[in-house]
């Protein structure tokens, strides 16, 4: 029977046992309405407010219900069938989300009109998680150590200046609509944990800069078009043990209940606000867990999929709506540990790629994991190699059915989406400094350069690094499968 024909038998029913149209049935009626056109005015709370103010008290032989007077035995009825449409209200308004979200079906993802999501995509690596590669530092390569090198070269002021006005121009609207404009449909965004706490990052330690951030993003991917997954890139304490974490050279997240408490709390703080958006795809929850270097990785590898159920746990407490992304170890390469991938009903499976034989032998694991699990398989991360390299890797990965993001949309020179121009000064001065030996007091400041020039350089590496400064880099969108931008077109 449908929702709305069971809330007439009732209404009817019980109008004529009673006599009474009062607003609580007002009430279920709308939200059967509500239900039929998916406007969902009338909320679970609100069932669970009444049936909790229907309560029989002890030795009273009447209830008055909306200023009615009803009977205890009619009384108990109408809990009881109230309970019922509580629980088909609640599995109906469901069925109904999910409806608005993409969705999980084997292993395809599904968009809420009925067709199927292959994601093609890029990451926007560097903007909310810096690392020296992308600005060609070698030495001097996560967060922490670029902003100790920029202090030390400029001080604090003009390093907190740099970060800002990175924040505002490295990605703005103009490259979300490029993005869109050369063919993908999906981004991948990668922050720091620290973004949403008080700790010191980036030039702040503000606790709602991560979410003033990803609002700037899912506007942009709204208006454009476009699908976002939000990866933390960076977890406390960190959990790779190699710069990408941008921690201290050890997956200390595994071994820190502590981090692992401050970890899915921040997870449950990003789900409960973002419950609701559409625009996102799904919670990466951590990049490249436990790398390669360890001698207890194996050891280090079984506490993987505990965390990862804890984090799902509160995620779930407030969020059932979001596809969940679980990432393999050793740079999401190996997904050997993992033995429950039933625990939830929305999750999928990331594995990156970047060098080998880009063929689907080479990925041969990858899709037989997903075979075996009978999930989605995703490429989080693939890319810096050959045009030929990657146009083969894109090649085996649409063959078997594994979406992709390149890493990274843009970074200074090539190897992109968007590459940078250098200031012609950069790598003399900028990257010189960054190189240089700086382990002690006397040698930074025997290593800095020229504070008028330094700050001028950084001012047009900045400038350089907005949209309509980049260089396009053709050959290496069309190894994605995607068409550049011409020159002079609107995007």
């Amino acid at each position: 029977m449908h929702f709305r024909c069971l809330l007439d038998t009732i209404f009817n029913h019980k109008q004529r046992e009673c006599n009474i149209y009062t607003a609580t049935f007002s009430m279920l009626h709308g939200a059967a309405y509500g239900l039929r056109d998916k406007q969902l005015h009338v909320t679970s709370h609100d069932f669970i407010h009444f049936i909790a103010s229907c309560s029989l008290p002890k030795g009273e032989k009447w209830v008055i219900l909306q200023g009615q007077m009803l009977k205890p035995n009619v009384m108990k009825t109408f809990k009881t069938i109230t309970l019922i449409i509580l629980f088909l209200f609640t599995a109906t308004h469901h069925a109904i989300a999910g409806e608005r979200f993409v969705r999980v079906e084997k292993t395809n993802l599904v968009q809420p009109d009925g067709s199927k999501l292959f994601i093609v995509g890029t990451n926007l690596g560097n903007w909310l998680n810096p690392e020296g590669y992308m600005f060609g530092f070698k030495k001097t390569n996560c967060e922490w150590m670029i902003t100790q090198m920029l202090n030390e070269m400029v001080g604090p002021d003009a390093t907190r200046e740099f970060w800002q006005s990175f924040r505002d121009n490295y990605i703005t609207a103009a490259d979300i609509r490029h993005i869109k404009a050369v063919g993908a449909n999906t981004i991948r965004l990668p922050f720091n944990y620290k973004l949403f706490t008080h700790e010191d990052y980036m030039g702040l330690n503000d606790a709602n800069m991560g979410f003033a951030m990803i609002d700037r993003v899912v506007a942009w991917c709204r208006e454009y078009g476009l699908y976002l997954i939000l990866d933390m890139h960076d977890c406390p304490g960190g959990q790779t043990g190699d710069n990408i974490d941008n921690g201290y050279g050890y997956p200390w997240l595994f071994e820190s209940k502590a981090c692992q408490k401050q970890f899915c709390d921040i997870w449950q703080a990003i789900a409960r606000r973002y419950a609701d958006e559409t625009v996102i795809l799904g919670y990466e929850l951590m990049n490249e867990p436990i790398a390669t270097m360890f001698d207890n990785r194996n050891e280090l590898n079984t506490l993987l999929e505990p965390l990862y159920k804890d984090c799902v746990s509160a995620i779930r407490a407030v969020d059932r709506n979001h596809i969940i992304i679980l990432g393999g170890a050793q740079w999401n390469s190996n997904f050997e540990m993992f033995a429950d991938w039933r625990f939830d009903d929305k999750i999928i499976y990331s594995c990156h790629r970047y060098g080998g034989e880009a063929t689907a032998d080479a990925i041969k694991g990858f899709i037989n994991f997903r075979d075996k699990t009978g999930l989605c398989m995703f490429m989080g991360e693939t890319g810096h190699n050959t045009t030929r390299w990657q146009s083969d890797m894109v090649k085996a990965m649409v063959d078997n059915n594994i979406g992709y993001t390149f890493w990274p949309y843009k970074k200074i020179d090539d190897s992109c989406m968007m590459g940078i121009r250098k200031p012609a000064e950069w790598d003399s001065t900028v990257v010189k400094f960054a190189e240089a030996d700086r382990s002690s007091f006397d040698s930074i400041r025997k290593a800095r350069p020229n504070q008028t020039t330094a700050r001028r350089i950084l001012m047009e590496f900045l400038d350089n690094a907005r949209h309509e400064k980049c260089v396009q880099q053709d050959d290496y969108i069309l190894s994605m499968r995607l068409k550049p931008v011409k020159a002079g077109k609107p995007q």
